[in-house]
């Protein structure tokens, strides 16, 4: 339970006590926190859920339930996951060595590449929310959300190391194995099945190639950077997403 309190205060805003929490965090702490990640996505996709839900009801343009629910999971998460997508577009637009490339993510700003990019993901995770919920495929949206998470387990898989010799990327880096991939993908793939109506086989293959592509593009930024680190994991986990969200909205 100390690892689970410790991976819903790492990645949400929710109040955790310390005291609930494993104190000092040692890699072994975080190889459990990580692996516990996909169940602090559960409770961001039931908010988006909830959100789009409401507003919907209420009546709000198809732009406005998206745009809620995506501002309200990025609330829910400190916008920390959109932070490090930016920061990584940033450092892969870079042209410098990796040292340069994680010196542009480290400083705090964002720039144009980054810019742009976070504008077109927001613009196209509330276009496909605000579609999905006219249909009112409410599970799609959930299962897009916290499924976009087990990108962190597969981000942290024992073949990447970290960036840094210290920070996020030092204690989570590495630290997950074949079976806890496995087993997070297999509960995406299943969770899946019974979201798009008739096409039982369209939400697990929209799962797969998000989860597929985003790990791909978080080998390239393992590379271009020289390790994992969390701003790396954040992008994973955004690409994901938003990839998930349009595969159930085809068809």
């Amino acid at each position: 339970m100390r690892h689970l309190a410790a991976t819903v205060a790492w990645m949400t805003v929710l109040p955790v006590p310390g005291s609930w929490q494993p104190s000092p965090v040692t890699r072994a702490d975080g190889a459990r926190i990580i692996g516990l990640v996909p169940v602090s996505g559960a409770l961001v996709g039931a908010l988006a859920v909830a959100v789009a839900w409401s507003a919907h009801v209420g009546g709000l343009p198809t732009v406005l339930v998206g745009a809620l629910a995506v501002g309200a999971a990025a609330l829910l998460t400190r916008g920390m996951h959109l932070d490090g997508f930016a920061d990584c577009v940033d450092g892969l637009g870079s042209y410098g060595p990796p040292e340069r490339a994680r010196e542009i993510m480290r400083q705090g700003t964002v720039g144009p590449f980054g810019a742009a990019a976070l504008a077109l993901l927001l613009i196209a995770e509330a276009a496909a929310v605000g579609a999905l919920a006219d249909r009112g495929a409410w599970l799609a949206i959930g299962v897009a959300v916290g499924a976009a998470r087990v990108a962190a387990v597969l981000g942290c898989r024992r073949a990447w190391g970290p960036s840094n010799p210290d920070g996020f990327g030092a204690l989570t880096a590495g630290t997950q194995g074949m079976t806890s991939q496995a087993l997070w993908v297999t509960v995406a793939l299943a969770v899946a099945i019974p979201v798009v109506s008739g096409a039982p086989w369209q939400g697990p293959a929209a799962i797969a190639a998000a989860l597929l592509l985003s790990t791909l593009a978080m080998r390239h930024c393992v590379r271009r950077f020289g390790g994992m680190s969390g701003d790396v994991l954040g992008f994973g986990i955004e690409l994901a997403g938003v990839i998930a969200l349009i595969g159930f909205c085809l068809g």
